[in-house]
């Protein structure tokens, strides 16, 4: 279902897309064809289907589920049993996504034959980008990539994060040459395993070859903006680099002093004295087009979660486009931005009928209480296959894979904002149940309570105080980024203020931190792209203020509930304003890579 083409020819991939956009139903009935054919004889779907590989069997037998329901059969996989409980064809490696379940991260199942998708998948990117912008083959993309931490199952398979799985693989090392995705970063850098010697050696490089840069770029907006900081921070030592042709000491991985040579060849005394001119003034505003002046836009993921980080964004990019080429998970690769140059706001990704089968839960918002319900009819969810879907529409992604998963609830809010040909196009919302995220976490309202209860049980009520309210909100105003809480206390029998021991409430943030889930902890301590945590203790009253603002605004008196998370800045304002407190975390969260049990 991955047609072949040169991902040198524009018009070959533009013809492509067209294709599978204007046949979008005849792919989709393809895809889960060859789907039920090829796994109907594995344990999952013979429990179900019993033989039978319709699309009607398929559609009233076999239950849309969440990861609760498919872990036990991939931890079965992860631990030593056959890939035949769910795919016809050998699982390679197991996904680590940034959801988690019970505290650790989630497992996807990963086949040989998904990498010849993403690879087709990135290719589409290319000709998309060339409809826009001229001139993309006459120059490189500095784009900061990263690996993440990986470990072995009992079975061998490994478990890692889907970016690094394709870095590492040949796909990747031994790509074709592509003259539209040449990277100042040496792949060594890449796949440097100490994230500080990674950065600071792409960050040279890019660098070094500034005048060759026509675009830049990273995963995340929070990546890019994290890159930014570490120059803040390095931009002196980078430049005593080039001015001497010499790179740092302290960068020890050979792998990365290698390349880096090979680029850093000679002494330019010349490129060191510009950017410690740029560097050394009194304003970041617009650094990335005066380091590298060719830039024709910034290539990251500013939608969902990420978009809070575009007024910074902005700040730094001197008026470049902030583009969002992609959409993609864990689960598969998904969609694609057809308008690329679109404003973050205005972003929607067609979903790539062959890269799946879609089905979609329809959702119910209540933009009131900024809540969401699966509809029902006549007792089961009403669900609909891609090209019925609705504009204007929320829905709930499920996906059908090639590699083991079947009507699974991706748990990602959609809202269908129209079509391109016969192929929806989509503009992500959120996350379903995520209240909080920094960077590739996702804290939702559940693991925040806990993580507040903890802190409430083992502290605050032996003192003596109640914490009679809470909120929340992600502070990305500073890199990087941190969770605030918002907790309104007063002392058991009577409504006097605390007296707030800083020991005490240093202790609660760190108690919160470490009853957080593994994908948090990991961003505290090996990826250093969260801050510490806050704790801001309010005036008594404040959450009466707060309810008074939000019925202001048009929430009902009768039904509002006090939400977990706070978007809105004049509600954070009224509670900063009645701050009496605040305290932050002194210790680093306990984290290591999770381990499968056998």
């Amino acid at each position: 279902m991955s047609p072949t083409y040169d991902p040198n020819d524009n018009e070959a991939g533009m013809k492509l897309l067209e294709d599978l956009t204007t046949y979008a139903y005849q792919v989709q009935q393809q895809v889960l064809a060859e789907i039920l054919t090829r796994n109907i004889h594995t344990e999952y779907l013979r429990s179900f289907l019993n033989g039978h590989s319709d699309k009607k069997t398929f559609k009233e037998k076999v239950p849309v589920v969440d990861y609760e329901d498919v872990k036990p059969y991939i931890e079965r996989i992860a631990n030593g049993e056959p890939s035949e409980i769910i795919s016809a064809q050998p699982i390679t490696e197991l996904l680590t996504s940034s959801g988690t379940s019970g505290g650790q991260p989630k497992m996807m199942p990963s086949t040989a034959e998904d990498l010849d998708r993403k690879t087709f998948f990135y290719n589409l990117l290319v000709p998309v980008m060339n409809k826009y912008v001229e001139g993309l083959d006459q120059g490189k993309g500095m784009y900061l990539l990263f690996i993440k931490p990986e470990i072995l199952t009992p079975s061998g398979l490994m478990a890692r994060p889907v970016l690094t799985s394709y870095y590492k693989s040949n796909y990747f090392i031994n790509r074709p040459f592509n003259r539209f995705n040449v990277y100042t970063s040496p792949d060594e850098t890449i796949l440097c395993p100490d994230s500080k010697q990674s950065m600071y050696c792409q960050l040279l490089c890019g660098l070094v070859q500034r005048d060759e840069v026509l675009r830049a770029g990273a995963v995340f907006a929070s990546a890019f903006l994290r890159a930014i900081k570490f120059l803040e921070d390095y931009w002196i030592e980078l430049c005593s680099n080039i001015r001497a042709g010499h790179i740092s000491d302290w960068i020890t991985d050979p792998s990365c002093r290698k390349a880096v040579s090979l680029i850093l060849c000679k002494p330019c005394s010349d490129l060191a004295d510009l950017i410690e001119y740029e560097c050394g003034s009194k304003s970041w505003e617009g650094i990335i087009k005066k380091l590298w002046p060719k830039t024709k836009y910034i290539e990251v993921i500013v939608t969902g979660s990420m978009a809070q980080y575009i007024p910074t964004l902005e700040f730094y990019s001197g008026g470049l486009p902030l583009v969002s080429t992609m959409y993609a998970s864990s689960e598969c690769y998904l969609g694609i931005n057809l308008k690329p140059l679109s404003k973050p706001s205005d972003v929607s990704y067609t979903l790539l009928p062959n890269m799946a089968y879609f089905e979609f839960l329809l959702v119910e918002k209540n933009l009131e209480e900024e809540s969401e319900k699966i509809q029902c009819n006549s007792a089961r969810m009403e669900i609909v296959d891609l090209v019925d879907v609705k504009p204007g529409h929320y829905y709930e992604l499920v996906v059908t894979t090639f590699t083991g998963l079947y009507r699974y609830r991706v748990g990602d809010i959609l809202m269908v904002t129209g079509f391109h040909n016969n192929a929806p196009q989509f503009r992500f919302v959120h996350r379903r149940n995520v209240v909080l995220s920094i960077d590739t976490d996702k804290t939702n309202e559940e693991d925040l309570l806990n993580a507040v209860t903890q802190a409430k049980c083992r502290l605050l009520e032996p003192l003596g105080f109640l914490l009679t309210e809470y909120t929340s909100y992600a502070d990305t105003s500073s890199i990087p980024g941190h969770y605030v809480l918002y907790w309104e206390l007063k002392m058991k029998g009577n409504n006097d203020l605390p007296e707030l021991d800083h020991s005490v409430m240093e202790r609660c943030c760190s108690i919160v931190e470490d009853s957080l889930d593994s994908v948090y902890r990991r961003c505290r301590k090996k990826d250093n792209s969260i801050g510490p945590l806050e704790i801001r203790v309010v005036k008594q009253g404040t959450f009466d203020a707060l309810m008074d603002f939000c019925v202001f605004q048009g929430s009902s008196v009768n039904q509002y509930k006090t939400p977990r998370c706070i978007k809105s800045d004049e509600a954070i304002e009224i509670l900063n304003a009645r701050v009496m407190g605040r305290f932050f975390s002194k210790t680093v969260p306990f984290w290591e890579p999770f381990r499968m049990l056998a």
